[in-house]
């Protein structure tokens, strides 16, 4: 069965992971979701993760989640902004801000997907993907 939105798949594969307290999880391997993942792993927000070639010959993300102390997830929250009915850009003088710059905005600019601070510091502006906290 084909998925309209793979990025939303994937992000509420990570949401719903984090919930029911699972070590990892697998997605399907595209470019953006590799890329995505980089920059959850560069901010934080997940311990690790790796591409893996499954049996079938098709590649994915194996995404190794990431708990506090008292074993709750890291990702307070996913939540995608552009979605296929409705794309959403902005430009680098109005990038918006998570939780007051607590959270964390991914942006696909031109330059390659970043998040929404060194989009704003390069002084690119792109479609917003989704925000995390």
């Amino acid at each position: 069965m084909s998925v309209s939105d793979p990025i939303a798949d994937m992000l509420t594969k990570l949401r719903n992971a984090g919930m029911a307290k699972h070590e990892s999880i697998d997605v399907p391997a595209s470019k953006l979701k590799l890329e995505i993942t980089k920059i959850l792993k560069t901010e934080g927000y997940i311990r690790n993760f790796k591409k893996l070639n499954r049996e079938d010959g098709k590649a994915c993300i194996r995404v190794y989640l990431k708990y506090d102390e008292e074993t709750l997830p890291v990702i307070h929250g996913l939540q995608k902004v552009s979605k296929p009915g409705r794309r959403v850009y902005v430009g680098y003088k109005k990038m918006p801000r998570v939780f007051n710059g607590y959270g964390t905005l991914i942006v696909s600019t031109s330059m390659g997907v970043t998040t929404g601070k060194k989009a704003a510091e390069k002084q690119l502006g792109g479609e917003i993907i989704c925000t995390v906290w």
